[in-house]
C-alpha cells in the first residue's frame, strides 16, 4: 500500500504540489491524471523519494518511504524522461539492477525482452525513443516490485506496443497484488485501466474516487419525443438533469440518480423511444468537476 499523507514539495519560492493526499491499496492501479506541468512529475519523485517532501510524508506498507533502503528495493519508477548510460545495454542495465533489486528475474526479463523484440545485447543509445521506454518497461517489471509507479508512460508508443504495456500492467497488479501508480496528461489513456483515479488541479488534487464511485448514480439516455421536450420539463419530472442535448428529434440526456428511476420517471413522459447508454469516463469527470476552472482541453484531446 502507497499512502500519500499531506505532500508539499517546494522549489524555492515555487510550490510544485500542495497538501496532496491519496491511498494506492494492494492490488489497486491508480491513475493521476493531469495536463503537463500540473505537478505529476514531482508528486511521482516525491513518492519515489528523489525528492524529499516539505511537508506531508509518504507511506510503504506503512513506513516512510524517504531514505528507507529496504522499501525502496521493492519500488521501480518508469520516468517520463528515459536516461541510459553510452556504453549500457539492457544486459548491463539487467545486471546492474539485479545487484539492488533482490526479486530480480532474469527469466521474467528475457521473456519480455523477446515479447517486445528487443536486442538486449544492443546500446540502448542507438535505440529510439520508444524502444527506451520499452526497455524499461521490460527491466521494471524483471525487478517484481510491489510498488510500480509509470510517468507518461505510453506517449511516442504505437497503439499495440500502449495495449500491450496495458495489459502487462493489469496481469502483473493482479498477479502480485502490487500497487500501481500511472500518470498521463490524456484520461483516454487511463479509461478502462484504472480502478482509482486523481485529478490534479491548481497543485491539489481535486478529485480523488474509484471508478465505481464516479460512475454510481449516474446515467444516460437517448430519447424521442412525440412533442418538444425542454430541460425544464425534465426536471419538473423529478430528474436531475446534467446535460442536455437536442439533435434533430433525438435527445440525448445524462442525469444524476438511479438509472432505473430515472428510466421510470421519463417513462412516465410517454417517450416514442427511449434507450439507455453507457457513460464514458470523460462524461463522468466533466460532471464530477462542473463549476471548476480546471482545463479539461489538456486531457480530453487526442
Amino acid at each position: 500500500m502507497i499512502e500519500v499523507r499531506d505532500v508539499t514539495k517546494r522549489f524555492g519560492d515555487f510550490t510544485a504540489i500542495d497538501g496532496i493526499r491519496f491511498t494506492v491499496g494492494d492490488g489497486s492501479l491508480y491513475g493521476l491524471i493531469g495536463y503537463n506541468g500540473a505537478g505529476k512529475t514531482t508528486l511521482l519523485k516525491t513518492i519515489t523519494g528523489v525528492y524529499m517532501a516539505d511537508a506531508g510524508e509518504v507511506l510503504l506498507d506503512g513506513e516512510n518511504a524517504f531514505d528507507n533502503e529496504r522499501m525502496k528495493q521493492h519500488m521501480f519508477y518508469v520516468p517520463d524522461e528515459i536516461y541510459f548510460g553510452p556504453y549500457a545495454s539492457m544486459e548491463r542495465m539487467a545486471k546492474f539492477y539485479a545487484g539492488y533489486y533482490p526479486d530480480f528475474s532474469f527469466d521474467t526479463f528475457r521473456e519480455l525482452a523477446g515479447v517486445f523484440s528487443l536486442d538486449t545485447k544492443a546500446r540502448l543509445n542507438g535505440f529510439s525513443k520508444g524502444m527506451q521506454r520499452q526497455a524499461e518497461v521490460v527491466l521494471a517489471f524483471a525487478t517484481q516490485p510491489s510498488f510500480l509507479l509509470f510517468d507518461e508512460t505510453f506517449d511516442g508508443l504505437d497503439p499495440a506496443k500502449r495495449a500491450l504495456i496495458k495489459n502487462l500492467i493489469h496481469e502483473y497488479m493482479r498477479e502480485r497484488n502490487a500497487s500501481v501508480v500511472v500518470s498521463s496528461h490524456d484520461l483516454h489513456e487511463l479509461e478502462g485501466l484504472c480502478d482509482h483515479f486523481g485529478l490534479i488541479n491548481g497543485k491539489r488534487l481535486a478529485l480523488d474516487a474509484s471508478i465505481s464511485e464516479l460512475s454510481e448514480n449516474r446515467a444516460k439516455f437517448r430519447l424521442v419525443f412525440p412533442e418538444s421536450v425542454t430541460q425544464d420539463d425534465l426536471k419538473k419530472a423529478g430528474l436531475d438533469v446534467r446535460s442536455f442535448k437536442p439533435d434533430g428529434k433525438i435527445l440525448t440526456i445524462t442525469v444524476k440518480g438511479s438509472a432505473e428511476s430515472a428510466a421510470e420517471k421519463l417513462r412516465a413522459l410517454n417517450p416514442a423511444m427511449l434507450e439507455s447508454l453507457p457513460l464514458t469516463l470523460e462524461e463522468v469527470f466533466l460532471d464530477e468537476m462542473e463549476g471548476t476552472d480546471y482545463d479539461f482541453a489538456k486531457i480530453f484531446s487526442k
